[in-house]
């Protein structure tokens, strides 16, 4: 069945912020402006999708895009457009847009843009995600990346501790609110039966039934209110102001920040309307809406203040939700979108202001209006509108929560309204105190002279005044519809009739307002005249308490106790932990184990004897390798050569060539790159070569023949679970299953191959995965390896004087020594080897071979040649490049399964199609070749990164530069002899 085309637009808001971000890490560094227009063009893009979907949400039709993700669980990866999520993707888009525009001036040219457009892309589809996520758990992985992302943000400008700080910070409550969030998600889906959005929100009385819903309830609030900045959580917020600006204009107005209240708005159907949501929700915005505001005023930052403010709007917001009455969700969505209008423009205009003075201390800022006069209208309308001055956005959805707090008290309990009142009061106080930046005289020792900035800059802030004034003066026709859809979508026939006129004639609610405005000048003329408003170093009264102070006594307490722990039950030594280990390997089942199956007694009649003795020599070769590998590391390896070629004997005797010739392979190539590493150990002396008689220790004895003890019970443990698993009698095996469909699901005959390049595909993907992530932290080991002094001399077997070899270097020996006529002989070799490998690549669907294979065998061919050959003479002949061919590897992986998601399968499911070509006849070309490709360029270019960090490590030993030392090494230029 085709995916309709407005489900496929809405994959795309998702995943073009996400292709954008990679992009933008790609691009170079002075790429200034490409990298603005990039993330502008991808921030347009999704606010044209978002507003053409609008057609379908404004019909109440949810656009949904659902595809297969974990079925056995009954997962699905599952978009979700209606109201509510429609204009939070509009916020996240259209501010975001506005973000990019701002920072393509703000950010410095000595900044790496291209790493902040990378980080500020990929919060934006993180944000995306959780505002569109149809699924609960899938909500919680967008929730987590939006921690991540925003970590990265915050700490753009790493080389500030402040900004170090605040991003670990942010990153630890919000991670730990997330790991909450999950654990509460968790047990909703166990309530509901379903993690499905829909059928949870569906389900709001069978939740509120139920014995687990208050846990369920905390553990979910714990989530949104470490997101978004509430008490007692709300400390993490002024510390995360070290981000540059535009961070703080994106993530702490419109998205990060409002991630919680979408939370809370989306289950409000499902969790509101009991005694603990009001106690729990709307008591925790109430104390941060007072403290928030408080606190506000006593900042002398202009970023401070305005955190503080916007800690205390989202308590606003809080409390209106935790309220419960549908008029209070009305006020909480209205009001969630004038916060983000005027908050946005107040972080840009302060920015502006401390981009042309150089400071942000109101302390210092004075008379900005005569220098930046533009700026200063904008930012006294914004501020305005913060306040809650009429004609203004933010007058309007603050005269409703005056309303609602009249209601849910009545006509008895009037302390919520008095709450109110108060946080109006102390709104109106700070919003002078950020205004008064703009008059008196202004200061001649400014850092910088103050002037207007480009009109691009200041033009976010422009449009999003005029936003202000427009929902303020027109609120029904500038912003009606959008909100109705958005409180319908929330509240379904719960909808109640309300009201976006400006003038609602002479009540209540009014008169607070009134007395918010009034009462907040006069506050603020009191302080600034008797309390010294502008020379306080601390906040009265709550100074004494620090939330910042406790989060950072408590992650001192943390890293003591874990030093303790370390300390008394931590080794640097790798024995112990062994030790330990295998004791708790072999005693932990030893006791959750219950009583031993009755098992009828092994038959060996149809034992073959040349099995036999082939499993005999290589139990010999696995312990005369353990003996040997202390002193002889040579030949432990040698041996340990020997078992797996005995394990590949054991394979192809069992009838499973394709695991022989791959435990072949993996024996081969393993057994060089191992015997190049152990050139670099120190030599270890053994017991005849002890000087002055030295005798080992009675306890070293014990503790040798204590771990032999060991490893025998641990080694007899697994031959008896073995025999044990072996001897069971078997159900029907899955094989059958696989058999029967290989050929006609698969397009293979090969049932292996088809097995890990189909069925089991995704984890293949997996695997390739861990294969280039080792072979990158391997390659970066090596490059800052530098072994020890008595491992840099030449092995004694190259310093024979009477051998001519010894005198030449490994290129001469190549080009005129002894190794000429092998170097020759396989130089000719390495196409026929290419062939070989070409041979087993293609007929590896259907018989034994396959990508992995080819890759080891390709590999070998390699290897080959810088052993005979040398490195300098193979890295100037071939160029390798095995970071390429690992990128090439998991991209050609990845987009073939993206392509079957694309044409609406689940990932990495295989097609096959039967062309009919000239010569050829009828071939067949599953699309599982294409990802047999990415794993043999993965397996070919990881070794041979591996590879090529061991070989660079002998070259900077042996070829120092002039006077200086083996570290000191430059690789010849490729070409040079």
């Amino acid at each position: 069945m085709p995916i309709p085309a407005e489900s496929l637009l809405l994959l795309s808001l998702i995943a073009v912020p996400f292709l954008g971000s990679v992009i933008a890490a790609c691009m170079p560094s002075n790429a200034r402006n490409m990298e603005s227009i990039l993330a502008g063009g991808v921030a347009l893009y999704g606010l044209i999708v978002t507003i053409y979907l609008y057609q379908y949400v404004g019909n109440g039709e949810p656009v949904r895009y659902s595809a297969e993700w974990l079925p056995s669980l009954g997962l699905e990866f599952l978009l979700r457009l209606d109201g509510l999520a429609w204009l939070f993707a509009m916020l996240v888009l259209g501010v975001g847009l506005l973000v990019v525009l701002y920072a393509r001036y703000y950010m410095s040219d000595e900044d790496p843009v291209p790493r902040f457009f990378a980080f500020l892309l990929a919060f934006m589809g993180s944000m995306l995600g959780v505002v569109l996520s149809g699924n609960l758990i899938q909500l919680v992985v967008f929730w987590e990346l939006t921690s991540v992302t925003s970590f990265l943000l915050i700490g753009y400008w790493h080389h500030r501790i402040d900004a170090r700080r605040g991003a670990r910070m942010a990153f630890t409550v919000t991670a730990t609110g997330g790991l909450c969030l999950l654990c509460g998600v968790l047990i909703l889906g166990h309530i509901v039966g379903s993690y499905d959005l829909d059928t949870v929100l569906a389900a709001g009385d069978i939740i509120r039934a139920h014995t687990l819903y208050l846990p369920a309830l905390i553990l979910i609030a714990l989530g949104a209110l470490t997101k978004s900045a509430q008490f007692p959580f709300h400390f993490w917020l002024p510390h995360a102001m070290a981000a540059p600006t535009p961070v703080s204009s994106y993530l702490h107005s419109a998205t990060m920040v409002k991630a919680g209240i979408f939370l809370l708005m989306r289950l409000w159907p499902s969790l509101s309307g009991t005694p603990e949501w009001t106690w729990l929700i709307a008591g925790a915005g109430v104390c941060t809406l007072l403290i928030g505001s408080f606190v506000a005023i006593f900042q002398h930052d202009l970023k401070g203040l305005l955190a503080y403010s916007t800690i205390s709007h989202l308590g606003l917001i809080t409390t209106l939700l935790g309220i419960g009455t549908p008029l209070g969700v009305v006020a909480a969505i209205f009001h969630t979108l004038n916060h983000a209008i005027f908050k946005a423009s107040l972080f840009m205009a302060a920015g502006i202001i401390d981009h042309e003075t150089g400071t942000r201390d109101m302390r210092v800022l004075r008379g900005l209006r005569k220098a930046l006069p533009i700026t200063a209208t904008l930012a006294v309308v914004a501020s305005a509108s913060m306040a809650g001055v009429p004609l203004l956005n933010g007058f309007l959805s603050k005269e409703m929560f005056f309303a609602e707090t009249l209601h849910v008290g009545g006509s008895d309990n009037w302390w919520m309204s008095y709450a109110a009142v108060a946080m109006g009061i102390f709104s109106v106080a700070y919003s002078l105190r950020f205004i008064s930046v703009f008059f008196g005289k202004l200061p001649d020792d400014l850092p910088k002279e103050p002037h207007e900035p480009p009109h691009w800059m200041r033009f976010p802030v422009e449009f999003l005044v005029l936003l202000c004034l427009i929902v303020g003066i027109i609120p029904g026709i500038s912003v009606g519809p959008y909100l109705h859809q958005s409180v319908e979508a929330v509240l379904g026939e719960q909808t109640p009739v309300y009201s976006l006129s400006v003038w609602h004639g002479l009540n209540l609610p009014l008169a607070m307002s009134v007395v918010a405005l009034v009462g907040g000048i006069l506050f603020y003329v009191i302080l600034r005249k008797y309390f010294t408003l502008q020379q306080r170093a601390d906040v009265p009264v709550l100074h004494r308490i620090s939330g910042a102070q406790a989060y950072e006594t408590a992650m001192l307490q943390l890293s003591a106790a874990a030093n303790f722990l370390v300390k008394w039950l931590g080794t640097r030594r790798l024995q112990p932990q062994l030790f330990l280990i295998v004791v708790a390997m072999i005693g932990v089942p030893w006791l959750l184990a219950g009583p031993l199956p009755v098992l009828k007694p092994a038959s060996y009649t149809n034992v073959e004897p040349l099995f036999g003795v082939m499993w005999l020599i290589g139990c010999a070769c696995a312990l005369t390798a353990a003996w040997q590998a202390k002193f002889h590391r040579l030949a432990a390896l040698i041996l340990v050569g020997g078992v797996g070629v005995v394990t590949s004997m054991t394979f192809l005797w069992l009838s499973a060539p394709d695991l022989a010739l791959t435990q072949l392979m993996v024996e081969t190539v393993t057994a060089v790159l191992i015997l190049l590493g152990l050139r670099w150990l120190p030599r270890r002396l053994p017991p005849k070569e002890l000087q002055n008689g030295l005798q080992i220790p009675r306890s070293v004895w014990l503790r040798r023949s204590r771990d032999f003890v060991l490893a025998a019970i641990g080694g007899l443990a697994i031959a008896g679970i073995s025999y044990v698993v072996l001897m069971h009698p078997q159900p029907d095996s899955i094989g059958n299953y696989f058999l029967a469909r290989a050929l006609p699901e698969g397009g293979g005959t090969n049932v292996v191959n088809v097995l890990l390049v189909d069925f089991r595909g995704f984890d293949t993907m997996g695997e390739i995965t861990v294969l280039a992530i080792v072979a990158l932290t391997v390659y970066a080991l090596l490059r800052r390896f530098r072994p020890a002094a008595e491992s840099i001399a030449i092995p004694e077997q190259q310093m024979n004087n009477t051998d001519p070899a010894a005198l030449q270097t490994p290129a001469e020996q190549v080009d005129k020594g002894y190794l000429h006529v092998p170097s020759v002989y396989l130089r000719f070799l390495l196409p026929f080897m290419g062939v070989i490998v070409v041979y087993f690549f293609m007929r590896g669907h259907n018989l034994p071979g396959g990508g992995f294979v080819a890759g080891l065998i390709f590999a070998v061919a390699i290897i080959v040649q810088y052993m005979i050959a040398g490195t300098q003479w193979v890295e100037s002949h071939i160029h390798l490049r095995p970071l390429r061919w690992i990128t090439w590897g998991l991209v050609v992986a990845a987009c073939t399964g993206a392509g079957a998601m694309v044409l609406g399968f689940p990932f990495l499911t295989s097609h096959t199609a039967h062309l009919t070509l000239p010569i050829l006849g009828e071939v067949h070309a599953p699309s599982a070749f294409m990802f047999d490709l990415g794993v043999f360029l993965v397996v070919v270019g990881s070794t041979m990164l591996i590879l090529v960090a061991l070989a660079h490590q002998t070259v900077r030993s042996r070829r120092p530069q002039a006077g200086g030392t083996p570290d000191t090494v430059v690789l010849p230029k490729r070409g040079a002899t």
